[in-house]
């Protein structure tokens, strides 16, 4: 049995979705009542776990578990201003995490993957090379991202810790923004409400109204897709000697006019089609980092299948399917506050 926190999050319920198509036997917990009401409502094994609070864990099984994917974390795009409090992501993310590596230890669970923040080498981002799981950790002290890196990293190095304390196999997947349909309409940046770009793009293209590129429509950065997430985290699961830290990224490097292009051409209709503005006079915000993702080709056997292009296809499907609309709801529920 694979045990998935965080399984109403996107990653985590992709994966249950995934672990179920290949006949895995999954138990998925998480604390979300919307994505309860999903797992309740198809009859996919659910448990209610509030990662800080140790009495939760009792509810869970002893044994029989395989493996524990750790999604669940506390993210700086679902903290809202009026609501930030450097406690709530030390309570989550550190505290959590420990109360996870301690059922594992406690119950002798063979395996924990774990989710962390890429932020940790943001110093190195501008530089235009591959970053590789060498390169030093790096970033400001300031911003909305920095106690969520702080804490995230923390979570990680527990993981290292109880690896060579007590043999739990522990891997750390290191992420770029994953891309998919549920969470990319609306964010909370520096603890405001904004609409996102890629979600911008979407609806321009969908309208046939412009897309505008401002500043240098070359500039860009390496994302990867949901379900090569979950394919990683397949591979992982699988692995009997990989440990310590994998870059699960594209690898590929994407820029802002590769993205409006590919936009257009998958959802703009034949009757009104989309045009690209650009404004180099304005500026974007974009931070450009690509990553070297060697590695977990080499120890996971694993290699990203998604281009951009069979990206947006793939999630334009899952987006009129609305299989996971519950995502949409949560990320609108959490942005209304």
């Amino acid at each position: 049995m694979i045990l998935v926190t965080g399984a109403t999050g996107l990653i985590g319920t992709y994966l249950v979705d995934q672990l179920i198509k290949d006949g895995i036997e999954v138990l998925a917990a998480g604390r979300n009542s919307l994505g309860e009401d999903y797992y309740t409502n198809n009859h996919i094994p659910f448990i209610k776990l509030d990662i800080t609070q140790e009495k939760d864990f009792n509810n869970l099984p002893k044994k029989g578990i395989d493996a524990v994917v750790h999604l669940a974390a506390l993210l700086p795009a679902n903290v809202s201003q009026n609501n930030y409090n450097p406690k709530n992501y030390i309570d989550v993310n550190i505290t959590g995490t420990v109360n996870v590596l301690e059922f594992c230890r406690l119950n002798k669970i063979p395996k924990i993957i774990y989710s962390s923040s890429h932020s940790d080498v943001e110093s190195s981002w501008d530089l235009g090379l591959p970053i590789k799981e060498s390169t030093p950790r790096s970033y400001k002290y300031n911003g909305d991202h920095t106690v969520y890196i702080i804490s995230k990293l923390a979570g990680a190095d527990l993981v290292y810790h109880y690896e060579a304390e007590y043999g739990l196999h522990g891997i750390v997947f290191r992420l770029p923004p994953v891309y998919g349909y549920g969470p990319h309409t609306e964010i909370f940046v520096d603890g405001k409400p904004l609409k996102t770009g890629f979600e911008i793009f979407i609806e321009n293209a969908m309208a046939g109204k412009p897309i505008e590129l401002w500043g240098d429509p070359e500039k860009g950065r390496d994302i990867i897709y949901v379900k090569d997430v979950v394919s990683a985290i397949l591979s992982a699961i699988n692995s009997e000697k990989s440990s310590g830290l994998y870059n699960v990224a594209s690898g590929k490097f994407l820029s802002l006019k590769e993205q409006a292009e590919k936009t257009i051409e998958v959802f703009s209709t034949e009757e009104h089609i989309s045009r690209i503005i650009y404004r180099p006079e304005k500026t974007n915000s974009i931070r450009p980092f690509i990553y070297d993702v060697s590695k977990a080709k080499k120890e996971l056997g694993w290699s990203p299948k998604f281009n951009f292009e069979q990206m947006l296809l793939d999630y334009k499907k899952e987006m009129e399917s609305h299989r996971f609309k519950f995502l949409i709801d949560k990320n609108e529920a959490v942005v209304s506050g």
